[in-house]
């Protein structure tokens, strides 16, 4: 057996060991978990024929989201990737600025700066959280951009301005806000966070997706709760909440019979079926969150005993979601990655790499970017091992 066969069947046993001798013949790597109101929610909607996007649902979602998140507003829309689309809209994103982005992320981030006619200017991560790293970003900005007498940071390459930074919180592991914060300050331009993978995190306590001037959640099939789709914009600004309910509703004015709309607007309205299914999980949410830190400690300890690999633990001063428990190869047994993730499918152990980084990707290889030392790293260790609140 060759060292990277016996690192690749270590792994295997190591999660069959943590998930035990009853586990289904599949395990998918992340699947929701329903209770009974579930079905009670719905089956009301679809009872009384209130399932599209009107009902008493919708409103009540967004308000369970507000009470939790600690956000004043929350916008429920039909995707995580529409609520980052109008996020940038609101702070001000504008065809042909610049959007500071990770190159280490799901693509809809990247996506959604293109759709605000904008270009994706990809940063690198750091090794603690997977977030963008603030420090090394200033190094970067005092010889790319420069700050001019309207307050904002533009591209000397480029000459394009700086519009907002975004940054992601992966694996819902929180990224170091209050630096990112300050870098965004420094260059003039707006936060946002990118907080679709974590609902249930936590920043010296306060919750993410809060701490910019908007943030995002996203409630995808195989997020820590699920709508089936849809998303949610969380702000603390009255007129920026009000803005944003009001361009992802199509734009209707307060006509009592009338079509009409006011502006060019989006139907990214979250159907009262779907937020019904978000309000019955919101209902136990606490509990799948002792259930996700249960699993990512089980497989920490587990790795603990085994050289070369580990779970990648929550930052300092945070507390994860844990969406998915990350296992990280050192760089001396990387070549072993893409074997293990074979061999763990082979076993019915469904898992991923992490994303192939923004830059490498044929629509964004022009963008401006970074030296991606770290993204680029860390693109060739990194599994997502099964993670459902269930297991």
């Amino acid at each position: 057996m060759t060292a990277t066969q016996s690192i690749t069947q270590q792994i295997v046993d190591t999660v069959n060991g943590v998930l035990g001798e009853g586990r289904p013949g599949v395990v998918p790597l992340h699947v929701p978990t329903f209770q009974s109101n579930a079905w009670n929610y719905v089956k009301e909607c679809i009872d009384t024929g209130w399932v599209s996007s009107v009902g008493s649902y919708v409103s009540r979602f967004e308000q369970d989201l507000a009470k939790y998140t600690g956000a004043k507003h929350a916008i429920a829309v039909s995707t995580g990737t529409a609520a980052l689309h109008i996020a940038l809209m609101m702070a001000g994103v504008k065809t042909g600025d610049e959007v500071l982005c990770p190159s280490l992320t799901f693509v809809a981030t990247a996506n959604a700066v293109s759709y605000c006619g904008a270009v994706p200017h990809f940063v690198d991560v750091e090794y603690t959280s997977f977030g963008i790293d603030a420090s090394a970003i200033r190094d970067y900005a005092r010889k790319a951009f420069e700050r001019r007498s309207d307050g904002y940071s533009y591209n000397k390459k480029t000459g394009r301005r700086i519009g907002a930074l975004l940054g992601m919180h992966a694996f819902g592991h929180p990224f170091d806000i209050e630096d990112v914060s300050r870098l965004a300050e420094e260059l003039g331009c707006p936060m946002i966070e990118d907080a679709a993978e974590s609902l249930g995190s936590f920043y010296k306590s306060k919750h993410t997706g809060t701490f910019g001037k908007l943030g995002i959640v996203s409630f995808n099939g195989n997020k820590i709760i699920t709508t089936g789709g849809g998303g949610a914009i969380l702000t603390d600004d009255d007129e920026l909440g009000q803005r944003a309910k009001h361009i992802t509703t199509t734009g209707k004015v307060g006509h009592k019979y009338e079509y009409v709309h006011d502006i060019v607007a989006y139907n990214y309205r979250l159907p009262n079926l779907n937020a019904a299914l978000g309000c019955a999980q919101m209902e136990y949410i606490d509990a799948l969150l002792i259930q996700k830190r249960a699993l990512a400690q089980r497989y920490t300890d587990a790795f603990a005993t085994l050289g070369g690999m580990s779970i990648l633990p929550e930052p300092a001063g945070t507390r994860s979601n844990f969406w998915f428990s990350t296992l990280l190869l050192s760089p001396e047994i990387a070549d072993a990655t893409f074997p293990a993730i074979d061999a763990l499918h082979s076993a019915g152990l469904l898992c991923r790499p992490i994303w192939r980084p923004m830059h490498q990707l044929p629509m964004y290889a022009h963008c401006p970017r970074m030296a991606m030392t770290v993204t680029e790293d860390l693109a060739s260790r990194v599994i997502s091992l099964p993670s459902s609140a269930g297991l």
